[in-house]
């Protein structure tokens, strides 16, 4: 939908008037919308009781580390059978190698409701019943869920007019996810914010490639749905993984790029191997 209205503006000056004015105040207004229920809901105790289930993993894995699995083509499975006593988070198509491998992720996550869409029955097949699934409101609104995921609530508003009528991106980074889930255009950053909820204090990520192309796999396996904007994907995602890199420096937090060539420069490197035979007794 926004696809086609920016499309049109950038078509017809007179009519891209009234559509940039028309999306400005949409974005603004829900924004802001999410930020006031947000705000009641976490100082006040009052709104939807859909995100309760959140609280509970506030600081529950304090101190210790954790693997974001994202799912760039450098990785592998037998990168994720090196990861089964580590605390992890998978997320998206990593769900389509489960008959290939008994790793399974300590929590999945996933907000886009067309990937959602296209994974769903794989999804409920491993998760219906399992309470370790992180979801956005968003996906709620649209699809079958199981009744004990949890859901987040995901801003995606705030940065919405900038991003597609002007290729400015920024992101901003929340640290309490019962008020709000920044978008930072991909799940691994809502992930990021989620593990620092958590309390985690050393974030590992794995298969952040960052080269994104037209004509390249872009995904370790791929989910079916096409990014209509893909060549701003990796400023995209580049801007958010540097708004994390900020917050992090300010907040105790490390994050690491433990992936396997790629991209993604803006977190330290370290060798996988090297990281696991240091391993620590996670809470």
């Amino acid at each position: 939908m926004v696809t086609k209205l920016v499309s049109i503006a950038n078509k017809n000056i007179f009519f891209g008037v009234f559509i940039k004015i028309f999306c400005l105040i949409t974005f603004a207004v829900v924004s802001l919308w999410n930020e006031f229920t947000g705000f009641l809901r976490s100082s006040m105790g009052f709104g939807s009781k859909r995100y309760d289930s959140l609280k509970k993993f506030k600081n529950r894995h304090d101190g210790a580390r954790c693997f974001i699995i994202a799912t760039g083509p450098s990785l592998s499975i037998e990168d994720l059978e090196l990861l089964k006593e580590e605390i992890t988070f998978g997320m998206n198509s990593i769900i389509k190698i489960f008959d290939k491998t008994n790793f399974r992720p300590t929590y999945y996550g996933i907000q886009d409701h067309l990937v959602y869409k296209k994974l769903q029955n794989a999804i409920l097949h491993y998760y219906e019943s399992a309470d370790n699934v992180f979801i956005s409101d968003r996906i709620k609104w649209h699809y079958k869920i199981g009744e004990n995921w949890n859901i987040f609530p995901l801003n995606m508003s705030y940065h919405a007019y900038q991003r597609w009528f002007h290729n400015n991106f920024y992101a901003k980074f929340s640290e309490d996810i019962y008020r709000r889930v920044y978008s930072g255009f991909s799940i691994t950053y809502s992930l990021i914010e989620i593990a620092v909820y958590m309390g985690f204090r050393e974030i590992y990520l794995i298969g952040a490639d960052c080269n994104f192309t037209k004509k390249e796999e872009m995904h370790f396996v791929e989910h079916g749905v096409i990014d209509t904007s893909v060549d701003t994907l990796r400023d995209r995602n580049i801007a958010g993984y540097q708004a994390a890199f900020e917050y992090a420096k300010h907040h105790g937090v490390k994050i690491y790029n433990a992936t396997r060539g790629g991209e993604l420069e803006v977190y330290d490197r370290v060798i996988l191997e090297d990281i696991l035979k240091k391993r620590r007794t996670n809470n």
